[in-house]
């Protein structure tokens, strides 16, 4: 058995830093957290227990990255660059870019190249205090595409010290052998490539891109119901570029989550809270594709529709490895409290994974997954980006990162 009482620490449980504890410990056994609590309060029964001194720090829940599209082929700064010269969005994946261009990238690479690749991307996130992860696949578009990109998310879970989940996001786009033929790729994907994933043990949750340039309503009500039936919970990729009512179609589908949501209105919000699901907002897509139209914070506020922030890291709206940078985003761009940030990667984000009871909270039975912030106040993981502010990352109780110390130079 072993056991460990983290002492000398700030507590912030639930990622609200309006309900913390100051001077508090706790107490690990064999990897899940048997107590904790103020100091003054320990139990006797843990008084001969190895202790580790955090020396006051902050201490928060795992960070939990709820969306994103860490396995991909390439890269598209070229595509970036047009868009810097006014070309939109829409306009370059009509012309064969956007994600058709990533497909064609991770088609042709093997799966070390893309497990290299999506390391190098996942690494700066689990040095910022991620220990769990969602990742889409959806840039296959086949089902040996898919499968391989599948296969690199369930690999980096194993690899390395963070949780895994994998969403199977085969209706990203149409591509390029089933141009003019979209419901015949719904069909591909629902009776095809999703049972054969399923079969595998590959998926855990089903998206769809519900937009003018992914997929109908329609299309998208049989990819949730093609889920349905092999009892897999969904998500969408709703109201990103217009209102199209994705939105209430996934909350009619008890979804997860919504994600993106700039153009949603009233109805979809009602909706979401009627469901139960997640509104995840990603600010670094809001700013790199230089949107204007900010999502309703006010309804969802109003709504009481609990808010998740994601790094959607993806290489052609939002190549980001930053979840703290997003926390950043979110306040000065949305106007997102700070309170309202540090839940939405930690509970929140952890609800939008259906993992709420296992991620996002620390609690007694859990398992002790947290990070250890050395600053004097939790809204500096808000204020500063392009600064590293994690000292330490502990998963199932044991420390699996530690930030380097020495200087980068000795001329100083």
């Amino acid at each position: 058995m072993k056991h460990t009482v983290w002492h000398h620490l700030n507590l912030c449980p639930h990622g609200d830093p309006t309900a913390t504890v100051t001077d508090a410990a706790i107490a690990v056994r064999d990897g899940r957290i048997d107590w904790l609590g103020a100091a003054s309060d320990l139990p006797a029964a843990y008084a001969q227990w190895p202790r580790e001194d955090l020396g006051g720090a902050w201490v928060t829940p795992g960070l939990v990255d709820c969306h994103t599209h860490l396995v991909y082929g390439g890269q598209r700064a070229d595509e970036f660059a047009q868009r810097l010269a006014g070309v939109s969005y829409e306009e370059i994946a009509k012309q064969g870019g956007g994600i058709v261009s990533t497909v064609r990238a991770t088609r042709a690479a093997d799966e070390a190249t893309l497990l290299r690749d999506a390391a190098t991307r996942l690494e700066p996130l689990l040095a910022e205090g991620v220990t769990a992860i969602e990742i889409k696949s959806g840039y296959g578009l086949d089902l040996a595409s898919e499968r391989k990109m599948l296969r690199v998310a369930r690999q980096l879970g194993e690899r390395y010290p963070v949780t895994v989940y994998t969403t199977f996001l085969g209706a990203h786009a149409l591509p390029p052998e089933f141009a003019g033929r979209a419901d015949d790729y719904i069909t591909e994907v629902c009776e095809h490539m999703l049972p054969a994933l399923a079969d595998e043990g590959l998926v855990d949750a089903v998206d769809v891109f519900c937009e003018r340039i992914g997929f109908s309503l329609a299309q998208s009500e049989r990819v949730f119901d093609a889920a349905a039936r092999r009892n897999l919970p969904v998500k969408m990729h709703a109201e990103q570029l217009s209102n199209s009512g994705g939105t209430a179609l996934s909350a009619r589908h008890r979804a997860l989550s919504a994600d993106h949501l700039e153009f949603l209105d009233e109805a979809g919000v009602a909706a979401m809270q009627a469901a139960g699901t997640v509104a995840v907002l990603l600010p670094g897509a809001y700013y790199f594709i230089r949107e204007t139209q900010l999502p309703p914070l006010d309804l969802l506020r109003r709504y009481n529709v609990p808010i998740a922030i994601s790094t959607d890291s993806n290489p052609g709206t939002s190549p980001v490895t930053s979840l703290l940078l997003m926390m950043n985003m979110a306040t000065t761009l949305f106007r997102m409290t700070v309170p309202e940030v540090l839940q939405g990667v930690t509970q929140h984000a952890a609800r939008a994974l259906g993992k709420a009871d296992v991620h996002g909270t620390l609690a007694v039975g859990r398992s002790a997954d947290f990070a250890v912030w050395p600053v004097t106040t939790l809204a500096e993981l808000a204020y500063w980006f392009g600064r590293p502010l994690c000292a330490r990352v502990v998963r199932h109780g044991e420390t699996v990162y530690t930030r380097p110390t020495a200087p980068l130079s000795t001329h100083v």
